[in-house]
């Protein structure tokens, strides 16, 4: 099932396909809120811009997002304030803050109707045991001096125990915004070509040449806005990122919906946000994450905001449901700015945390200003090429065990399922010969075959039996049951065994 966002809006205009050489100044892999974003400012500041896909246009983690505009990014500032200090910590704030208001400046420039509404922003806690990290948070946010309220009052139809509110924070439709920076961009001699897959990025003197569906693009400047890096070097940034996933059901119902954005603290994680459903609003209830990869069924994940959803709203209705995948940074900050020291005027804007409304604003406003030659306030707080140390050494540890165990030519000899243990619309890795097989089984029971392996760099998959897709545990790669590949960092399908 698509998303919400997806379905309520019509195909957005494009370019079509690119058939043949082209040249621009600046050349943007991928069309999400990112590169959109940052095809728009260029535009405005008269380059020549090329944004492609392989997909359509805001298809993947932008039109499958929760959509909240806010500064408010978990728990982040006593972890900023510990890690880096207070400046650095009021920075990273001022970044978001502002990314807000250009948001709304872009959104009242151009008279778009993307349902945007400012409303609160709360993280809270019901659990008597993360109570405190609620109380640390608000101090950081004290020491910071940062406009915040801790309170245990919210429009949420249960008790909390205690919160931290953001004022003047905000949500929107993000595909209905979007369209209109493309119309932007296409009415002001930008293209965006879609279904057109870049297989690499080569550069020559003070050229680069990017290639896609057979083509050569030829542009001073290229941006990477792809969510997760497809290029492995010279950046690395495999080695520095995880995916999570995190699912979404919409819903009506016939009792009052909160007024706010909400997210809680602990396990499992649950998100509130309303919405405009063609003039009733609608509650999208997400969370339930965990690491792309991890073995999963639907009780594990849907289920889990199902059941949440009939608790406290026993009439509720489930109109749509969707997963996202974010891109997750060891230090808990994106990566914006030069994609490596060694790759002059190429750039990239990634690992967004979770937070990419907000984050891409950031990204676009910080690329476009250096490929214009001018100063950032922020530049520092986002640099990608930093060699800071990892001060998130759990989720280092964690990331390099689960790659390690994952990866083929090291995984252990593991009991495997017999294929008619699998059950029908389902999967698994069976094996065929002392070979590794996935199987898929349709809802008839047919048999579809592939090669378990990532293309991206040879890690084992897993079946992930919510989405019914095989997931990369390493760099969160996804393919669909057939084997097609659905998100990167890998760009080429599964092989397909008969």
């Amino acid at each position: 099932m698509n998303s919400f966002w997806i379905e309520s809006i019509k195909k957005i205009q494009d370019s079509g396909t690119l058939e043949k050489d082209a040249n621009a100044d600046v050349c943007i892999i991928g069309a999400g809120i990112c590169g959109i974003t940052t095809a728009y400012y260029l535009i405005k500041r008269g380059y020549k811009v090329i944004v492609i896909d392989k997909d359509e246009i805001a298809n993947k983690v932008t039109g499958h997002t929760t959509a909240k505009i806010t500064s408010q990014h978990g728990l982040i500032y006593h972890y900023l304030e510990k890690e880096y200090g207070v400046k650095f910590a009021k920075k990273y704030f001022e970044a978001n803050e502002d990314a807000i208001k250009n948001i709304r400046n872009i959104i009242q420039e151009n008279s778009i109707d993307c349902d945007f509404q400012e409303v609160d922003s709360y993280i809270y806690t019901c659990d008597e045991k993360e109570v405190e990290k609620i109380n640390q948070e608000a101090d950081s946010l004290k020491s910071i001096n940062i406009n915040s309220t801790k309170t245990n009052e919210s429009d949420l139809p249960f008790n909390i125990l205690e919160a931290v509110k953001f004022k003047n924070q905000a949500q929107f439709n993000p595909l209905k915004y979007i369209k209109v920076l493309v119309n932007y961009i296409l009415k002001n001699g930008g293209k965006i070509y879609t279904k057109t897959l870049c297989t690499d990025v080569k550069r020559k003197n003070d050229e680069y040449t990017t290639y896609a569906n057979g083509y050569k693009i030829h542009s001073k400047y290229v941006v990477l806005a792809s969510q997760y890096p497809f290029l492995k070097v010279p950046g690395l940034y495999f080695t520095k990122m995880y995916q999570s996933l995190s699912y979404v059901i919409a819903l009506e119902t016939n009792s009052k919906l909160p007024n706010g954005m909400y997210l809680n603290v602990e396990s499992p994680t649950y998100s509130f946000r309303t919405a405009n459903n063609n003039g009733k609003e609608i509650l999208l209830l997400g969370g339930a994450d965990h690491k792309t990869g991890d073995k999963v069924d639907y009780e594990k994940t849907y289920g889990i905001l199902e059941k949440k959803a009939k608790e406290i709203y026993p009439d509720c209705k489930i109109l749509y449901k969707w997963s996202t995948r974010d891109a997750i940074t060891l230090d808990k900050i994106p990566y914006i700015g030069e994609y490596s020291n060694l790759l002059p005027n190429m750039y990239i804007g990634t690992g967004f945390n979770k937070w990419g409304m907000t984050s891409s604003n950031v990204a676009a406003n910080i690329i476009a200003d250096k490929i214009e030659g001018k100063f950032n306030a922020y530049e520092e707080v986002f640099k990608s090429t930093r060699l800071k140390p990892i001060t998130n050494k759990g989720e280092m540890k964690n990331m390099i065990v689960d790659s390690t165990k994952s990866l083929i030519i090291n995984k252990l000899k593991e009991d495997s399922l017999q294929i008619k243990d699998i059950t029908n619309n389902s999967g698994g890795i069976v094996e065929f010969n002392g070979e590794k097989v996935g199987i898929y089984k349709n809802e008839e029971g047919k048999i579809y075959c592939v090669k378990p392996i990532c293309t991206h760099l040879g890690c084992l998959l897993e079946w992930n039996d919510a989405d019914k897709t095989w997931d990369c545990p390493c760099h969160g790669s996804r393919f669909n049951r057939y084997g097609k590949n659905i998100y990167g960092p890998a760009i080429k399908d599964l092989d397909i065994l008969v």
